[in-house]
């Protein structure tokens, strides 16, 4: 299977927008490109996406990371999203709300059974690195 156009990794999470479930949280975010391997999204921290600190939460954080790296594996070759093994999130700044988020994920290793992939969140307007995910993935036996 070939990689994915742009318009239909728009689509993929046009579909999860509608689509009942928890995915909904994501209903905000807006892919900006995509290149095999490779996802960059945008996002503005809205009320609805804030701790209670007024600032990006973390378990959205995670959301991001989890969704936006599986979309970019299933922007390879390869074409599968795989289960989730590991993920890890380092937290480094906070994005405020009405701040606008980056989040670019690509995929750093496809093996046989296992893909790698990370995911940086970035203030659009400083470039300061708000969160870095990291992801792990089983592939199943190919």
């Amino acid at each position: 299977m070939a990689s994915r156009s742009l318009n239909t990794i728009k689509q993929m999470f046009r579909v999860m927008k509608d689509t009942p479930g928890y995915d909904r949280v994501l209903s905000k975010v807006e892919v900006v490109s995509a290149a095999p391997g490779k996802v960059v999204c945008e996002m503005k921290v809205e009320e609805e996406h804030a701790n209670g600190f007024g600032t990006l939460h973390g378990g959205l954080t995670a959301t991001l990371v989890d969704v936006i790296s599986t979309v970019a594996l299933l922007n390879t070759e390869r074409g599968v999203p795989g289960v989730s093994v590991d993920m890890n999130i380092t937290y480094m700044n906070a994005a405020k709300m009405g701040e606008d988020v980056l989040i670019t994920a690509q995929v750093l290793k496809q093996g046989r059974t296992l893909a790698f992939s990370t995911v940086d969140l970035t203030s659009k307007a400083s470039g300061k690195m708000i969160a870095q995910g990291r992801h792990t993935k089983h592939l199943g036996n190919s």
